[in-house]
């Protein structure tokens, strides 16, 4: 079987037996009281390499966002959410909310429409949260987060990136999207209006996150998390993976980042050419509107890819990785052209 629904993009796997021995999983004890041996270390380089001060890891981004919304909550804030955000931080919001924020989402990037929200609940005393995913899946829109960046700063706010999508995969060194769009510098770095939030399970192939920020707003994030006090910290095994990705990502990541682009753009020249609208611009999560009633038809040809809903009968999505084949995609969209056009034949 071709295999289009990983999200595994620059195709970095870790087995067991490329992993640096350890003497347990886990030393029973929840982070807040020990830190789990070389997890300082690997948050250090994590925070270097998105060009953040400080960074903290956790067992998943629900366990990030539950804690950092829990935390900031207690501050005079809106939540203004971008209508691309993900699920996970939007639950994350809904806690913050629960909690008593404000919460109201606006058009996927409109910067002017955010613009005025922030100044209509700035006259109510409230400072803006704002929400935003790196990367949408599937969209042709590259978000516009200099200026996001620019608006929270301008509120005495905060720019909260969920950056999932993009680290390891764009960015200088796969650094993200706050290197992708230069948020990196100046105020962000220094007054802490941005936040980065991210699991390293798509570019890095680790199911572990990041927070990444100010030194301050880290230090105040390990002394009020509860997810740290109550949850169990990652695993040996999942840290030994994400310091085997950062080496792999030094030592390779260039030329694995080359490699996905090369497909992509294979990708999209091949569907051009068959004229077959394809929506996802230059990310390797490629998505074809109105096209999902062909999963069962290239499953049984030995393709696998995602039948999702949303424009109009479903659309179906292709995630591209650096190590799959030039072949391998051509047998793909040859398959695809194929049975699009013995559908519309049957249709004349």
């Amino acid at each position: 079987m071709l295999d289009f629904t990983s999200a595994l993009y620059l195709g970095m796997r870790h087995p067991a037996a490329q992993l640096a021995p350890w003497s347990s999983l886990t030393l029973g004890q929840p982070a807040a009281l020990r830190e789990p041996p070389g997890a300082p270390a690997l948050a250090a380089d994590l925070a270097a390499l998105q060009g953040c001060e400080a960074a903290c890891v956790l067992p998943s981004t629900l366990h990030l966002f539950w804690d950092l919304f829990g935390m900031l909550a207690a501050e005079r804030l809106v939540i203004l959410v971008d209508g691309g955000s993900y699920a996970i931080a939007r639950w994350g919001a809904e806690r913050a909310q629960a909690l008593g924020l404000p919460r109201q989402v606006f058009p996927s990037g409109e910067v002017a429409a955010l613009r005025r929200l922030v100044a209509a609940w700035g006259r109510q005393g409230r400072r803006p949260l704002i929400l935003a995913d790196g990367y949408v899946p599937g969209s042709e829109q590259v978000l516009p987060l200099a200026g996001y960046a620019a608006v929270a700063r301008q509120g005495g706010g905060y720019l909260l990136l969920d950056d999932t999508q993009v680290l390891g995969v764009m960015g200088a060194s796969g650094g993200g999207s706050a290197r992708l769009h230069g948020l990196s510098g100046g105020y962000d770095k220094a007054g802490g209006h941005l936040i980065v939030g991210a699991s390293l399970a798509k570019g890095f192939g680790v199911p572990l996150a990041v927070l990444a920020g100010s030194g301050a707003l880290l230090r105040r994030f390990a002394a009020h998390s509860q997810t740290r006090v109550h949850a169990s910290p990652p695993s040996a095994a999942v840290l030994a993976a994400a310091r085997r990705a950062l080496a792999l990502n030094a030592q390779h990541g260039g030329a694995l980042r080359t490699r996905l682009a090369d497909r992509v753009a294979q990708w999209r020249s091949g569907m051009a050419a068959a004229g077959i609208a394809c929506r996802g611009g230059s990310f390797p999560v490629q998505r074809l509107p109105g096209r999902a009633h062909l999963q069962p038809a290239l499953r049984a040809a030995g393709v696998l890819a995602l039948a999702q809903a949303g424009d109009g009968p479903g659309a179906l999505t292709f995630l591209l990785r650096a190590d799959q084949t030039p072949g391998q995609l051509q047998q793909a969209m040859d398959l695809l052209e194929h049975h699009i056009r013995r559908r519309y034949a049957r249709s004349i």
